[in-house]
């Protein structure tokens, strides 16, 4: 069993993967906070539960067998940008408030290093359990 076969690392290594794209995105807004018509993108809330419903094995789908029937479909999974809800807008019609987004960078930031300590801090539990040196 490797250390990606673990579902917490797994989720771990997900969830930094969407503070990396994130941060590419609030970037972005942040560098064109003044180029107008500009509206700002960022990434839907990452969800864990889904990461590990993706693991999962076992899969259960629906089948529209009659025509009249609505079908169930399930969104897709992922780091899917989305612009965002604007409260501010320039005259020139920029969304982008270059405080918040610079928050929004600071926040990203600590979340980040928080999964980053916990995956390093993991790997070291292991590595005792192990019986190595840590």
């Amino acid at each position: 069993m490797g250390l990606m076969d673990m579902p917490v690392f797994s989720a771990l290594t997900d969830k930094m993967r969407w503070h990396q794209t994130r941060q590419g995105l609030l970037a972005e807004n942040v560098a064109n906070a003044e180029t107008p018509g500009y509206r700002g993108r960022d990434l839907k809330q990452y969800d864990a539960n889904s990461s590990f419903a993706a693991m999962s094995s076992a899969s259960v789908s629906t089948l529209v067998t009659q025509p009249m029937h609505f079908s169930v479909s399930s969104g897709a999974g992922g780091f899917d940008a989305q612009r965002m809800a604007n409260f501010e807008i320039t005259p020139e019609g920029n969304g982008v408030t270059l405080e918040e987004e610079m928050m929004k960078v600071t926040t990203n930031m600590m979340d980040y290093q928080a999964a980053t300590s916990l995956y390093q801090k993991s790997i070291r539990i292991l590595r005792v359990a192990l019986g190595k040196n840590a």
